[in-house]
């Protein structure tokens, strides 16, 4: 059984953790991961936008790799990386579509309840909108 997962991925401890189990859920089915981090757009003129974001995005995929590599060292044929413009949980349902994702594994960061109704939950909005499993990693 072949799966395509799918990591939402920030650098925080719960998402280095999502990216062990999938890596885990690869290695079990022969499967890939392919690991998104999702940056938000600052305002202003499109074209200065544009400019921003491939500059910054290709060097933070560079330093997602590299932080990944050290994470799992013996897994770089396991995985892609991907930086997108955008909001966390529709960066992450997007890829879905886009790349014919099997699956997608979050972490789940404690947050106080106002924190999560001012900010909201990436797992939570996600775990809503999915039309695929998705496992939420604590």
């Amino acid at each position: 059984m072949l799966a395509y997962s799918l990591v939402g991925y920030d650098g925080s401890a719960s998402s280095q953790r999502a990216f062990r189990f999938a890596i885990a859920l690869a290695r079990a089915c022969g499967g890939r991961v392919r690991v998104v981090t999702a940056v938000k757009l600052i305002e202003g003129a499109a074209d200065t936008c544009a400019l921003v974001m491939a500059d910054s995005g290709a060097r933070r995929a560079g330093e997602l790799l590299a932080e990944l590599r050290d994470i799992e060292p013996e897994a770089e044929s396991l995985f892609d990386v991907e930086v997108m413009p955008g909001s966390p949980g529709d960066v992450l349902l997007e890829e879905v579509r886009q790349h014919r994702i099997d699956h997608i594994v979050i972490g789940h960061t404690e947050r106080g309840a106002l924190a999560r109704w001012l900010l909201g939950s990436v797992s939570s909005d996600v775990l809503a909108r999915s039309h695929v499993p998705v496992t939420v990693v604590r």
